[in-house]
Formats: C-alpha cells, structure tokens, sequence
C-alpha cells in the first residue's frame, strides 16, 4: 500500500476513534448518574456492548457507527421498534414510542385501554377475570408491550363480551400505535413452546382482516375464563386490528399451557412483526401503502 494511501487510512481510524471516545464519554457521564439499568437499552459499538440507563437524554437505543464515505454518522436505530434516526456526533435523538390510548363504552362493556409497543413489557391489568388477565399479562411480558388496561363488563351474564370487546380494543389500538407502517417488518412468527404444548403464530401486519385458528381445548374452563372465548379474543383482534392471523396448536395437553402458549405465541409473532428494520426505508409493500 502506498504511503499516502496508508496515511489516509490512519486518518480515518483516527476520526473513528475520536468519534467512540466521545461517545463513551457522554454514556460514562450520564450512566454514573444512574444505578438502575433498563434491559431494553444498550450501546454497541465496535463490538463492544455497553450498558446504559434507559432514554437518555441524547443517547438512546443501540448506538453503532457506521462508515459513510468522508463522513462518520451515528446511526441510532432504536432497539427493536423505536425510530430510526440519523445524526451526528453533536445531534440529539428524540426517540417516540408508539402508543395508543383507545376506550370503549357501551350498555355491555366500559373498557379504557393503553398500549405502548415499545415498552417493557410492564402491564396493569383489571378485567374482572383472573385468568384473563394472566394471559394478558404473559402477552405483554414476551412481547415486551406496556399495557395498562381496565374493563368493567356484564360478568353476571357471562365472559363473552367482556373477553370479545378487550379484543376489539386491543386490536384498533395495535393498528392505531403501528402508525404508518413504514419501516417496520410487518410479518412476524414464533413457534412456541411450553413443556409438551408446542404452538405456531404468524402475523402480518397487512390492513386486511384475516383469521385462522386450529386449537382444541378438552375443558369448558381455564379458571375463570371460558376456554371457547380464546378464538373470539383471537378473532377480534385480528379484523379490529386488520391484521392476517394465523394461530395453531401443533400439540398438547395441559389446557392451561395450550391457552398460555398461544398468548405468548402471538406476543412473540407481532413483536416480531413491528421491529423497525433499518433496510426498510417505506412500507414493506410493493402497493406503497399498506
């Protein structure tokens, strides 16, 4: 290699390295300000991975440079699905979470419903059915969503309404916090385990109402939720939220872990489903528009 060319390379590691000193110093400055970590937020930089508390005020999300010819950016691409943005050394970042409030009122059922899909997968959770709202709880947990949820349904009559409106709002709100839809991956899976019960979601995120369900349940019950309810649920979700889903129970016995890994199948799939991807610049689409 040649001499000038060689002295050109050094100086562009040197800008690289100018570049992470300052970055290591801003995050050692506002992390010794900070003893509890937030799991969701991290740097990673040259391969190395820092610790950082959560939202910082300039730096958040996973922080890596990228080279750009004559030009170092910092690439903030927030973890999972917070927004991309680009910005120099002395930029700040103001990332948005997605969230949707939604409620709904009528002589059945008085829901008031919360959601954020770039949350922690914190959840406060009053539908009046414990088991319900342990489902709920696993949802949010392995989606890593926020919700915060409260229903007071006609209970003395049954489960349906309460259990069929939840999904109906829970459903306009995930289309409502997905926005536009640009850059996101819209499809999503998981196959899903949960000792001898073993269950497959996918979604996409498409606009178009579509459900299918093959699960089988061997009691009336879980708790106190009706086992029936759990494709009703399922069902509203799926056309409030225009989304196609796609539920099946490969096998399984234990009526709890079917209905459990279900709900956490589904968590999985359309956490998956509205990661941002830095790849995609507009809807994932070949129609523009989704």
């Amino acid at each position: 290699m040649g001499q000038s060319r060689k002295s050109h390379f050094e100086h562009l590691s040197a800008d690289r390295d100018a570049v992470f000193a300052q970055i290591m110093n801003k995050l050692e400055t506002y992390r010794s300000g900070h003893n509890e970590l937030d799991s969701k937020s991290s740097c990673r930089a040259t391969g190395t991975r820092v610790r950082i508390p959560p939202s910082p005020p300039e730096i958040s999300g996973i922080l890596c440079i990228q080279r750009v010819p004559f030009l170092y950016l910092l690439k903030f691409t927030a973890h999972r699905r917070q927004k991309e943005l680009l910005r120099t050394v002395t930029g700040k970042a103001q990332i948005m979470n997605r969230i949707s409030t939604a409620e709904r009122n009528t002589k059945e059922t008085q829901i008031a419903l919360t959601l954020n899909l770039d949350g922690s997968g914190k959840s406060n959770l009053a539908t009046g059915i414990g088991f319900f709202d342990h489902m709920l709880d696993g949802f949010t947990r392995h989606g890593l969503f926020d919700l915060d949820l409260k229903v007071k349904g006609d209970l003395e009559v049954d489960s349906h309404h309460t259990i069929e409106d939840t999904g109906i709002v829970l459903g306009g709100a995930i289309r409502e916090a997905a926005g536009d839809k640009k850059g996101i991956r819209r499809y999503g899976y998981s196959l899903l385990p949960m000792d001898e019960t073993l269950v497959m979601c996918a979604v996409d995120l498409s606009g178009r109402p579509y459900f299918c369900w093959d699960a089988q349940f061997t009691c009336d019950r879980c708790g106190d939720m009706d086992t029936e309810m759990a494709r009703e649920f399922f069902y509203a979700v799926s056309y409030a939220g225009a989304m196609n889903l796609h539920i099946k129970v490969m096998y399984g016995t234990n009526n709890h872990h079917i209905m459990e890994a279900i709900f956490k199948a589904f968590a999985k799939a359309l956490d998956m489903a509205t990661m941002y991807d830095e790849r995609i610049t507009d809807v994932l689409s070949t129609k523009g528009t989704l």
